[in-house]
């Protein structure tokens, strides 16, 4: 299926962009069109224009009056808008790919706007990755990876939604009617921490923290992570010279 794959780009987290698009790339056949969601150069073209600041050291959503972990944790709601393909696939820059992303794509369902791994997850309130705290909300990490119907009409509220509505409204896809919220596997958004241990998982997520940060050195497919980032150790592009979308 001809797909673009949209992926949350944080300035902080350049080593986890750089294993998750080489993920990609090494097990797909045919390399889809990658988009990093650059919160900057949507703020640009107009599509991004929610207020944020920094609160003790912290991104901060105005609207939402809570803070941000990432700073595409808003901007993935725009991938509809952006695409120019029927079918695309959002992911969190924190995955480790391990199968062909159109073994994903054959389970788009028409019925459906999305297709999420319905977790349920409800890790205890603190500290998480580098310093963010770690929030509980509805439907927590459903968003994190998504197949989205981006051509179906129910996303029509999506283009106001995105700068009007707090962020706990998008991440629980309260602008659609649950029947057409379509579940995933979940070893299409493993949870390292959370997820079923006997899995093989197809995409794991690190949504604790990557390898490289300090208390997950060890965690499951940590070493695999390691492997991938060494492999572009020395190459490792600017995602803004990466198809940094310049339609609306």
């Amino acid at each position: 299926m001809n797909c673009e794959i949209f992926i949350g780009f944080d300035s902080r987290e350049a080593a986890a962009y750089e294993v998750c698009v080489r993920s990609i790339r090494n097990h797909c056949q045919k390399v889809p069109q990658l988009v990093p969601l650059l919160e900057p150069h949507l703020r640009g073209l107009g599509l991004y224009t929610r207020r944020h600041e920094r609160r003790e050291g912290r991104l901060w959503d105005v609207i939402s009056e809570a803070p941000m972990s990432t700073e595409f944790a808003i901007t993935r709601f725009l991938t509809p808008l952006l695409s120019t393909t029927p079918w695309a696939v959002f992911c969190d820059c924190d995955f480790l790919w391990r199968a062909d992303i159109q073994e994903l794509l054959a389970l788009a369902d028409p019925r459906y706007a999305v297709q999420v791994v319905q977790h349920q997850y409800a890790p205890p309130e603190g500290i998480k990755m580098d310093g963010q705290l770690q929030l509980n909300y509805r439907r927590k990490n459903w968003s994190s990876l998504v197949l989205w119907n981006c051509q179906h009409p129910a996303h029509a509220p999506l283009e106001s939604w995105i700068n009007t509505r707090p962020g706990r409204n998008l991440h629980a896809f309260e602008w659609l009617d649950d029947s057409l919220i379509g579940d995933l596997p979940p070893i299409w958004n493993w949870l390292e921490g959370h997820s079923d241990p006997g899995l093989d998982p197809k995409a794991v997520h690190f949504t604790r923290g990557t390898p490289e940060m300090k208390g997950y050195e060890n965690i499951p497919h940590a070493e695999e992570w390691r492997a991938v980032l060494a492999s572009v150790r020395g190459s490792q592009t600017d995602p803004a010279t990466s198809d940094a979308r310049s339609h609306p």
